[in-house]
């Protein structure tokens, strides 16, 4: 399969994660404002998902437009990504109607865990296709944030059962830190003199 193929393929899921999440929001009956204030923690968590959702199809692109190639062991990281990201419009509807109960709130922390580790699988794997010396091996360096978002979850799922919300805000933080931009491979791939491809 070429690139182009996994690239429409994954943006297609990734919509369609997208759709399904909008289609969890439930309109009031009232037209007044202050019929939305029950909604208000819907949005919030609907807002945090998309956010997450966004971020992965952001780096998602970026690390395919590294690859030259793509084998059948990338072809199944992919799948395990979507896998994880299929369950985000689950998880969070689970805390929406429990009110951020403390098992929704570990389990969408679960789902964050194993989507991490699935997208440092897919580019771990698209590193050794490409070589030692590749665009995205030298765009990564040490990857702090990478190696840090795992932990930030495992440490929320932990606490989820004595203080869901700030579970919450763990879920918040890690996506404020994803959310930074980072262009090193967009440098990277304009060429080698660029001064943005420090290793993090």
């Amino acid at each position: 399969m070429g690139k182009s193929r996994l690239e429409a393929f994954s943006d297609g899921v990734i919509a369609i994660i997208i759709t399904i999440m909008v289609l969890e929001l439930k309109a009031p009956h009232e037209a007044t404002l202050e019929a939305l204030r029950p909604l208000v923690p819907v949005l919030l968590s609907y807002a945090l998902s998309f956010l997450y959702v966004g971020i992965y199809w952001n780096n998602h692109h970026h690390l395919l437009h590294a690859a030259h190639r793509v084998s059948g062991g990338i072809l199944w990281a992919n799948l395990h990504l979507l896998f994880w990201l299929s369950l985000v419009p689950f998880t969070t509807a689970w805390m929406d109607e429990s009110h951020y109960a403390a098992a929704p709130t570990a389990l969408y922390g679960a789902v964050l865990l194993m989507a991490g580790i699935a997208y440092g699988i897919l580019q771990h794997l698209i590193i050794l296709s490409q070589g030692p010396d590749s665009i995205l091996k030298r765009a990564v360096g040490r990857d702090w944030k990478g190696k840090l978002s795992p932990v930030a979850y495992l440490s929320a799922i932990l606490i989820a059962p004595w203080s869901p919300l700030v579970s919450q805000a763990v879920y918040v933080c890690a996506a404020l830190v994803w959310f930074i931009p980072d262009r090193r491979i967009e440098h990277m791939l304009q060429g080698p003199g660029s001064d943005s491809a420090d290793a993090r």
